[in-house]
């Protein structure tokens, strides 16, 4: 923050980014931030961990949380994921509940809606994607969620295009208090780099494989250090799935699937650490971990931080 701004007039404030799987709450805090710091896909359930995103200006930082998109659990990570997303509802300063312009309203929409009931906190309907729906169907969605819930901001956006995100920019600032400024100017993210990593390895391998791998689908890194005397980065990493016919997905006819996965998370990885990468990748089979709490906790996937 430069020293010769006024610091009554700085303002921040934490944003909860909540709804539904693949509603693109990733796109939108991507978007926001300027770079990848959360991984997308067209697969539900994508994001696992509670990402946060800062947005810094000249008056204001603006910390949004990414969430696990809220569904009904099926297995333990699921109810993991749950209460992630469910708790990123408390102690915030607004609340982002996002939908799909595309999608109407159903049961999911619903359901975020009941774990709304009772919260304090401003709540923005952000209808996302509307540059897949004709402006009259735009018309009718705002009508319909307007009688479902007191909502303080309505804003129809496009994260992947960006059609209107400054103005829901500037609708958040406007409801944020005076504040600190928690982090450094050019943080972009509370993450560190080893777990951003392991994200985009994964989401190269959400990318390539089919449809019964992807929730299966863990990644540990064993190993992340610079070269001795070399602008040299070295990354060891497993990619963890369920069952051996997954693992032989995974690594494809004679390993083509892991190079490609490999040699993609490489190119985002240079360009994320801004030096040359040394990427091994192996895949190993720890049968129903999703469901096994030690398991979870060797992934990242712990409770207590929450």
């Amino acid at each position: 923050m430069n020293q010769t701004q006024d610091q009554a007039a700085f303002k921040s404030g934490f944003i909860s980014i909540i709804g539904r799987p693949n509603v693109g709450k990733s796109t939108f805090l991507n978007r926001v931030i300027g770079q990848k710091i959360a991984i997308m896909s067209d697969k539900p359930q994508t994001t696992r961990n509670k990402v946060q995103g800062v947005l810094t200006t000249n008056d204001s930082q603006m910390i949004f949380i990414d969430t696990p998109g809220i569904h009904k659990p099926k297995h333990k990570l699921g109810d993991f994921m749950m209460k992630i997303a469910v708790n990123a509802l408390k102690e915030v300063d607004i609340i982002l509940f996002m939908v799909n312009a595309e999608e109407g309203f159903g049961r999911g929409e619903e359901f975020i809606l009941e774990k709304l009931k009772g919260v304090e906190t401003p709540v923005f309907l952000v209808i996302n994607k509307i540059d897949l729906v004709r402006p009259d169907a735009l018309l009718t969605i705002i009508d319909e969620y307007q009688g479902k819930y007191d909502f303080a901001e309505i804003i129809p956006i496009s994260a992947i295009e960006g059609n209107n995100v400054a103005r829901l920019l500037e609708q958040i600032q406007e409801r944020l208090e005076e504040g600190p400024q928690y982090y450094p100017a050019d943080q972009v993210t509370d993450h560190p780099e080893r777990f951003i990593v392991s994200e985009l390895i994964r989401e190269k391998a959400l990318h390539l494989t089919r449809e019964e791998v992807p929730h299966s689908l863990a990644v540990m890194m064993d190993k992340m250090e610079h070269r001795q005397e070399q602008e040299i980065i070295d990354i060891m990493a497993t990619i963890v799935v369920e069952r051996d016919s997954q693992k032989g997905i995974i690594i494809g006819k004679q390993g083509k699937m892991l190079k490609e996965i490999g040699r993609r998370a490489r190119e985002d990885i240079e360009r994320l650490l801004g030096s040359k990468v040394y990427l091994e990748l192996w895949v190993k089979v720890q049968k129903d971990w999703r469901n096994k709490a030690f398991h979870l906790r060797d992934f990242g996937f712990t409770e207590e931080e929450y």
